[in-house]
């Protein structure tokens, strides 16, 4: 394991602990609205201050993106964080939210981890090395049409002028697939895709936090990754689609009609 993926992994067990002892005793944690659907509690803070305590210690030059504390110049390495992918499904106890880090070196994607501390999972990708799940290799799925595929995907709760373009891609999808989930943790989204447990997701106004790690982790699995126009800007756009190869571009082209 390349030393800044032992790192990353050592830095979202900081964080799930964090995050597990606030799940017992949600009744009496706080928490305060950053917008309209995006909420903040000390757990996230928390957490994040936990993972940044060890990734600042082994790379201080480095620099950070993070949901909570906001970003830092650094280096040509930048860690990329959520402490707390899925803070609303957290809050109510609905059990799907994950820790997600990952690091770029410039524009390039070098090393993600995702990790789900209820489920003890740690999904981890180093470019060019492949993806795992608790050490054991990942691959994509192998559904090859959209009618037998999973997808999954995300409400834009943040930003509700994209309900529109998003509503239609759902209405386009729904029929033409085997069913659609919303599970509220776009990190574990895509780890569930790059595992194969989805075949595919997509989904408008991510932040790049959300989908650094994840993107890598699909990459690393043999899937694909574009913005609903076939580019590789989505963490600079926030619109994503990823898949197994055989439907990837059916689906994007799905998208992207529901988008113009």
């Amino acid at each position: 394991m390349h030393p800044m993926l032992h790192t990353a992994v050592r830095s979202v067990r900081e964080g799930g602990r964090v995050i597990l002892m606030y799940f017992n005793q949600l009744d009496r944690l706080e928490y305060s609205s950053k917008g309209r659907n995006d909420f903040v509690s000390q757990a996230d803070v928390e957490a994040e201050r936990a993972v940044l305590d060890v990734l600042t210690r082994a790379y201080p030059e480095h620099g950070v993106v993070a949901e909570e504390s906001g970003n830092r110049p650094g280096s040509e390495y930048t860690w990329v964080i959520d402490p707390l992918d899925g803070t609303t499904n957290f809050l109510h106890g609905f059990p799907m939210f994950a820790v997600s880090v990952g690091v770029m070196r410039g524009e390039v994607l070098e090393h993600g981890v995702v990790y789900d501390p209820l489920r003890d999972e740690m999904f981890t990708a180093s470019r060019g090395e492949g993806a795992q799940l608790n050490g054991k290799r990942i691959r994509v799925s192998t559904t090859r049409q959209l009618a037998p595929a999973l997808l999954g995907t995300g409400f834009p709760f943040r930003d509700l002028t994209i309900i529109e373009p998003w509503m239609r891609s759902f209405q386009s999808l729904l029929p033409k697939t085997a069913g659609i989930r919303r599970a509220g943790a776009a990190a574990l989204d895509l780890a569930y895709v790059a595992a194969g447990r989805l075949d595919g997701f997509w989904e408008f106004g991510l932040k790049p936090w959300d989908m650094a790690a994840g993107a890598l982790l699909i990459r690393e699995a043999g899937g694909l990754m574009a913005d609903v126009s076939g580019g590789q800007g989505f963490i600079e756009s926030g619109n994503l689609v990823a898949a197994n190869r055989y439907i990837f571009e059916d689906l994007r082209k799905i998208v992207a009609r529901s988008a113009s």
